[in-house]
């Protein structure tokens, strides 16, 4: 029988899985492999192609970095990159579910670990929530292009003023003011039915979307681009004069804008780190992972630069402030080019689709790896004994997204996002460095270069990036991540295995935090 540890209130906190104990957990795991190299890389693809090009791109630019929105993609590729190979190490040395919130809990411990798991709801359940209400807008806009109307009130979050190409939408005279995004909630209980039959079914439908999203994103850049050249010079003199408009006030345009949109759109590269989750269904993970990881970052480095190069050329920025921006692009191509038009906006429903399923899936593998460590609730780790998923929490997850989505802005669910998702990166970052130096002869399926200069510098762009979200964004979050730290406090820390003794195994241990030595 297990012996319930006796530790010190500091001991119990930084308590950490031993090495062994991960490698165990990852033999005995209920969940199947299933997960090739291929499967994974559009795993990543279908996350990361979506929420940047489709969704945030729009509110980037008109409200913030205008056509220089594209210099806010780079920043935000750089920083990714830092924290992509990071991730690409530490999945090919603990391929396990749960990603980030495993590697915390091996390296620097049960708190961090927590920590972590609040942070990876905001990186998902909530980023998933944002793509929602970009498929919500751009459904709408579809649905008007074959003269479907839904209620303007049920379009948008409670409260909100409805805009509309930079104008107010009008009804009767009156400004319409929004009750509840309905298409937004409907999607997220959609998908999360889907996930609960299973992650192989899902990986399919995942591919075939990612291909028909891949084709419709090509048609717009080789239609969108024939456009932008054929007008090249007034374009740019209409659209892109001045490329970084004057800086009119706190993250507003300027170079403090462009780096205040790149806090933005940094959240649409959490692909690769979607990634990463599915460590425990990956058929030969120490190869398989990094090339899903850094392949999927690639390919959609150079998508995401040349779509949103053409949107700025095409519209002026300010019009862009809404849930569907390349709805309104793909409008001004033009009568004649009606009919792609409405092919495009298909395709951009069909990619988000992918987006907000790769996210939840995520959150649900996230969710069950907390349960299965004794942190959340071991109902959240109950499998399915038809499908193998963990239902239960899939269920709860789908919920959470779908309420979100349905009564909160997408700017608010946007920041929140990126504050969470930059913290959770910085930690990976942090905890490459401490494995390096704890544990030097674990078997690496790939090694970050450069070290330990690349991580270092991953904390430190994350670490930039969060203080240029404004100050009550950074309020909310760390009311947000207090409460969490409660929870744990009076839950996770009393029930979790490693403070109850269950399931222990100690394996070597990796000794104190260390500093950095080049490799």
């Amino acid at each position: 029988m297990a012996t319930k540890p006796n530790r010190s209130f500091a001991e119990r906190m930084f308590a950490r899985k031993s090495i062994a104990q991960v490698q165990r957990e990852t033999e005995t795991s209920e969940l199947k492999r299933s997960l090739g190299k291929w499967n994974l890389l559009l795993l990543g693809v279908g996350c990361i192609i979506g929420a940047g090009i489709f969704v945030r791109t729009g509110s980037a630019a008109a409200l913030h970095a205008g056509p220089a929105v594209l210099l806010s993609f780079v920043v935000a590729g750089i920083v990714c990159a830092f924290a992509g190979l990071c991730y690409a190490e530490l999945s090919s040395t603990l391929p396990v579910s749960g990603s980030a919130y495993t590697y915390g809990y091996t390296t620097l411990g049960e708190f961090v670990a927590w920590t972590m798991g609040v942070l990876l709801l905001l990186e998902y359940g909530i980023a998933a929530a944002v793509v929602a209400v970009g498929w919500a807008g751009y459904v709408v806009s579809l649905l008007a292009d074959f003269g479907i109307t839904i209620p303007a009130a049920l379009t948008g979050p409670t409260g909100q003023l409805l805009v509309r190409d930079g104008a107010p939408v009008l009804v009767d005279g009156q400004q319409v003011v929004t009750i509840f995004n309905l298409p937004a909630f409907l999607i997220c209980i959609a998908l999360s039915l889907l996930l609960v039959l299973g992650v192989s079914e899902s990986a399919k439908v995942n591919n075939i979307i990612v291909a028909i999203k891949v084709s419709v994103l090509t048609a717009f850049i080789v239609v969108g681009g024939l456009i932008v050249l054929s007008n090249l010079p007034e374009l740019v003199a209409t659209n892109w004069t001045p490329f970084i408009p004057e800086n009119t006030g706190d993250g507003q345009f300027g170079v403090d804008g462009i780096m205040r949109a790149a806090s933005i759109v940094f959240f649409a590269y959490i692909g690769f780190e979607a990634v990463s989750t599915a460590g425990q269904e990956a058929k030969d993970p120490a190869k398989d992972m990094p090339f899903g990881i850094i392949g999927s970052l690639v390919v959609c480095t150079v998508i995401y630069m040349l779509v949103a190069a053409i949107m700025t050329l095409l519209v002026p920025y300010n019009t862009l402030n809404v849930p569907d921006p390349v709805a309104v692009v793909v409008d001004a191509f033009g009568p004649q080019w009606g009919w792609l038009a409405k092919t495009i906006k298909i395709g951009a429903i069909i990619g988000l689709t992918s987006v907000v399923l790769v996210l939840m899936y995520g959150q649900t593998r996230i969710f069950y790896t907390m349960a299965r460590d004794g942190l959340l609730p071991r109902i959240f780790s109950k499998v399915h004994p038809k499908y193998q998923t963990p239902w239960i929490n899939t269920l709860l997850v789908g919920l959470i997204t779908a309420c979100a989505a349905g009564f909160i802005d997408i700017n608010t669910l946007g920041d929140a996002t990126s504050v969470g998702t930059l913290a959770a990166f910085a930690i990976v970052c942090l905890s490459v460095i401490y494995l390096r130096r704890a544990a030097p002869d674990l078997p690496r399926g790939f090694k970050v270069p450069f070290y330990p200069v690349l991580p270092i510098l991953g904390i430190l762009s994350c670490g930039y990036l969060i203080t240029t979200v404004p100050m009550h964004v950074l309020l909310l979050f760390l009311i947000y991540l207090g409460v969490g730290l409660v929870i744990y406090f009076l839950y996770g820390i009393h029930f979790s295995n490693l403070q109850t003794g269950k399931d222990m195994d100690e394996g070597p241990e990796m000794g104190e935090f260390p500093g950095p030595v080049v490799d």
